[in-house]
């Protein structure tokens, strides 16, 4: 087999319908791209998947999260969720340095996903589990209130035409959601190379009564990734923020 199975379960398992039983149509943070796999991606994921992979499928019905580290509060530092992992170039690093903590990464590109495997392993983090549900509702329904050391956010689709800004993922009801889920000091921290978007992050962020916080200077255990760098060669300037919850 030489790429991701054809027709891909949704990345959000329970679909809104009307009461006589037709779907809605849903404002999503994100689109799905490709889902084939390159040989080198392939092999990752037939390696690891099994093991750190959350299939889509298990969050509905009795789903614990912990179940899937094999280890429960009592064993680790906290746990962390990584909203957007791309190909995991930051995941494998910020995990790595952080073994006793458990990292989720929500991540709906399956190729990035198993791009990520094989980075992952590579740094010895076996501390991260992948899953490729959409990471609003995953918040809204798996993640307890207060559960949440960390969120992660980096280089989110900033959806730059007018139209779509509804798309985005740091919105007012987004904003209070995560703060929601985070413990009293936990972070969020988030970076981008849109201007613009930075900007919006910020209003909506300044105004979440849970939150404080703002731009801050690069955060140092972040590596710089192949993303970024695209954006420093285009003249782009990052912004990193960073927010904590009162």
């Amino acid at each position: 087999m030489t790429g991701a199975e054809p027709h891909l379960p949704p990345a959000r398992p329970h679909l809104k319908t009307t009461p006589d039983g037709r779907r809605l149509r849903e404002v999503l943070t994100y689109s799905r791209r490709g889902s084939r796999f390159t040989p080198s991606q392939q092999e990752s994921w037939d390696a690891h998947h099994e093991a750190w992979v959350i299939p889509d499928e298990a969050v509905d019905g009795d789903f614990r999260l912990d179940d899937w580290f094999g280890r429960g509060p009592a064993e680790r530092d906290g746990l962390i969720i990584e909203i957007g992992s791309g190909i995991g170039e930051a995941t494998a690093a910020l995990a790595a340095a952080r073994p006793t903590y458990d990292v989720l990464a929500l991540e709906v590109w399956r190729p990035g996903v198993a791009h990520s495997l094989g980075l992952v392993a590579a740094a010895g983090a076996d501390n991260v589990r992948f899953c490729s549900v959409d990471a609003v509702w995953f918040l809204e329904h798996v993640v307890a209130p207060g559960a949440l050391n960390e969120v992660w956010t980096f280089f989110p689709d900033p959806w730059p035409k007018t139209r779509h800004h509804k798309r985005r993922l740091v919105t007012p009801p987004h904003a209070a959601l995560v703060a929601s889920r985070l413990v009293p000091g936990g972070t969020w921290r988030l970076a981008t190379d849109w201007a613009e978007y930075a900007e919006q992050m910020q209003e909506v962020l300044d105004a979440e009564p849970a939150l404080v916080g703002g731009r801050v200077e690069r955060w140092a255990d972040r590596p710089v990734t192949k993303f970024e760098r695209k954006g420093l060669a285009v003249g782009r300037d990052i912004v990193d923020l960073a927010y904590v919850r009162r």
